[in-house]
């Protein structure tokens, strides 16, 4: 047995058990570790004897969230290809650089981006090969199902594979600028997988996964640890806050993740007072820090516990944990680094910085990734000669331990000679009741070299003038650092991550601002 073979070992060690629920696929859609992993034997069989795919060769996927993400993962594995999961929300010609810069041999596709794969085969000519996950297909691809039903003469292996080897291609989010392809090893995975165990998981937990598979969110923060423990993957094609509540009592959920914005839209469900939450063990928030006001009107209606974490495509990613306990007392923290994995706060001499002032957050672990695809100037950007992994994160650490995100070095602004870190000024707006959602950024400033600029979006109900929220800023924040302007906006440009995404805010108001001039 070698490393890739994950679901060989799911079935043996829990053949009949069921590994995931494909809830787009209704009843058909229960799979057990035996099934899954006989999924994976004919997709692996089917790319290695018809599609010529060796160790190292790249196997791609555009579709929204279905059991096939986790075929392609296991049947990679078994063969030492690369998985290569792509962002379903770019534009055709977007997709097409990716695909050209991966050059995957394979590339699996759903019904819903037809179109768009039609025009990337255009692109980058004949030698890619097509599957079709659904009905309609394209010319020369092949239909799933043949694919399934293939059956190999030879074991479905190889037994070069390494642990150093990459798994998959996880690009980042990209919301800074153009993303990068990071290198999954199998290492990597299984670090993660034992830190997520140490801190959050139990064998036979089921949870829900809805955060697109083709982000690090989806695939593994728990995903892939559960699959690895016997547990069950409930997966939903898009995320439906009303699927959600009916699925926590009907498949007993016991975990599941989310970022603030759709615990609000779980907790604005008409449905959200009556649904069964009693086998849910904890939930977990991530991509933002969780308002205390918000965790408080959740408590009073279901006693489950909040936990919170931080983690990264390039690391983790589960990289900091907080348990329960500290949800209020700690509020707006991402817990303790977890057990394999060092952390250090740094300024711009490399130097690290007194407990409680703020610092470039860099990590160190064996749940790293191995740099970025075909990008060794980035990697050598991102890691350093001692092996840090430099996040670009900013954060401060407290006396006991705990740390706390002050925002991306990029996204901090200096107004008249002083620093200014979006994320203190957001953690105040979200203190305000009316407030649902917030972002500030920096804006260029003629006087003071950049000012803030704050974009909230308001609970639904509520009526707040942009004149009461600057008063809140001016009663909680020095003065250099109250935004000069607050805008009122029915929404925020958001990634598939659930984060917002503050480059596409800072253009669009530049843009405004030369228009009305």
């Amino acid at each position: 047995m070698f490393i890739g073979d994950w679901m060989g070992r799911g079935a043996l060690y829990w053949p009949e058990h069921v590994a995931v629920v494909d809830t787009a696929k209704g009843d058909a859609g229960r799979f057990t570790y035996r099934a899954l992993n006989t999924r994976a034997e004919a997709l692996g069989g089917w790319l290695r004897d018809v599609a010529g795919v060796k160790r190292g060769d790249r196997v791609g996927i555009v579709a929204h969230n279905g059991v096939e993400y986790l075929d392609a993962l296991y049947a990679c594995g078994k063969l030492g290809a690369i998985f290569v999961p792509y962002n379903w929300r770019l534009h055709a010609t977007e997709l097409t650089d990716l695909v050209r810069a991966i050059r995957p041999r394979v590339l699996l596709f759903g019904d819903d981006f037809r179109d768009a794969v039609a025009q990337v085969r255009e692109s980058v000519g004949g030698s890619l090969s097509l599957v079709s996950l659904e009905s309609q297909g394209l010319p020369g691809a092949a239909a799933y199902t043949d694919v399934l039903a293939h059956r190999s003469a030879e074991p479905v292996k190889n037994d070069t594979v390494s642990e150093e080897d990459t798994l998959c291609l996880l690009f980042t989010g990209g919301t800074t600028g153009r993303s990068k392809g990071a290198c999954i090893s199998y290492r990597m995975v299984a670090w993660n997988t034992l830190n997520t165990l140490v801190h959050e998981l139990r064998p036979g937990d089921v949870t829900v996964t809805h955060t697109p598979m083709f982000h690090t969110g989806g695939l593994l923060v728990y995903s892939v640890p559960l699959l690895t423990a016997g547990g069950t993957i409930v997966i939903m094609r898009r995320w439906d806050p009303e699927e959600l509540l009916t699925l926590i009592p009907r498949e007993k959920v016991s975990l599941f993740f989310a970022v603030p914005t759709q615990y609000q839209q779980l907790l604005d469900s008409p449905r959200f007072a009556t649904t069964d939450f009693s086998t849910v063990r904890f939930m977990t928030s991530g991509g933002a820090a969780l308002p205390v006001p918000l965790i408080q009107a959740w408590q009073a209606v279901h006693a489950v516990p909040f936990k919170q974490g931080f983690g990264m495509t390039e690391f983790g990613p589960g990289i900091f944990s907080m348990g329960p306990e500290f949800a209020v007392s700690k509020a707006g923290s991402i817990g303790r680094p977890n057990y394999f994995i060092a952390a250090k706060l740094v300024d711009d001499d490399g130097r690290e910085v007194p407990t409680g002032d703020v610092g470039e957050l860099l990590l160190k672990g064996p749940s790293m990734c191995s740099g970025y695809f075909e990008d060794e100037a980035a990697t050598r950007e991102a890691i350093d000669p001692d092996g840090w992994f430099h996040t670009g994160d900013l954060a401060r650490k407290d006396a006991d331990g705990f740390f706390t995100i002050a925002g991306r070095k990029k996204d901090m602004f200096i107004s008249g000679g002083e620093n200014v870190y979006p994320l203190e000024l957001e953690s105040v707006l979200y203190e305000h009741p009316a407030v649902q959602q917030c972002s500030v950024i920096g804006m260029p400033d003629a006087k003071w070299g950049e000012v803030g600029r704050a974009f909230v979006v308001l609970k639904p109900g509520e009526a707040c003038s942009t004149e009461v929220l600057m008063e809140h800023l001016r009663g909680r924040l020095a003065r250099f650092k109250v935004p000069k302007r607050v805008e009122l906006v029915e929404r925020l440009p958001i990634s598939a991550a659930g984060k917002i995404l503050k480059r596409e805010l800072r253009e669009a108001a530049i843009a405004a601002d030369a228009e009305g001039q």
